[in-house]
């Protein structure tokens, strides 16, 4: 399958497909919502659907330039998966946006009166499932989500879909540190071929 996926993929993606194949970014579910269907390759014999690379890569390019737009601290950035913690952390300390990482007290985004408010200019959630409270908080105050989104995940309040493996520990990682340094690029504060000064596993949550 992998072969066959780089077969079809001749044009210049923002890391090598290689890499993006090995940390599994592509690897679905055994479930596919109408809503990832646009997003899928093909299903494997075993059942599990596997998500288009260059789709992939094609929207983290679009999210890269669409987060740059907006003032880094008005960036809101979620994760209460486990595995998106430490890329979700990590981004935020390149980019100065803030991160939450923790369970997702109800009213941040909407209660001003709590002493954790906070008043994001637009979302970046790893899980529009686990992320649920901080999707609707987003859409109740009317700004802009982008979201990593699985083959199971519905796309309801996302504005900006990414298709990935958002389940993953390399592939949050992964995905994370690519959107980070396209960020960089899109803001001109790294040149448009330059890496971070970390790998993609510096983002990996330890086990």
């Amino acid at each position: 399958m992998a072969e066959d996926m780089k077969q079809q993929i001749t044009i210049e993606l923002l890391v090598p497909i290689d890499k993006y194949l090995s940390a599994g970014v592509h690897i679905g579910t055994h479930i596919c919502t109408k809503f990832a269907e646009p997003f899928v390759y093909r299903i494997r014999s075993d059942g599990v659907y596997i998500l288009d690379v260059r789709k992939i890569d094609e929207r983290l390019r679009v999210a890269g330039k669409f987060l740059a737009s907006f003032d880094p601290t008005k960036i809101a950035v979620v994760s209460v998966r486990l595995y998106g913690r430490k890329p979700v952390e990590k981004m935020c300390q390149y980019l100065q946006c803030k991160p939450f990482t923790e369970r997702f007290l109800p009213g941040t985004f909407t209660n001003p009166s709590l002493k954790w408010y906070f008043e994001p200019e637009v979302l970046v959630v790893t899980d529009p499932r686990a992320d649920s409270q901080a999707l609707k908080e987003a859409a109740e105050i009317g700004i802009p989500v982008v979201g990593f989104v699985d083959t199971d995940n519905k796309t309801e309040f996302i504005d900006l879909v990414i298709p990935g493996n958002n389940k993953g520990r390399k592939s949050l990682a992964l995905l994370y540190w690519v959107l980070t340094r396209q960020v960089l690029r899109e803001r001109g504060l790294i040149p448009p071929n330059a890496d971070l000064p970390e790998q993609p596993s510096e983002f990996e949550t330890s086990v």
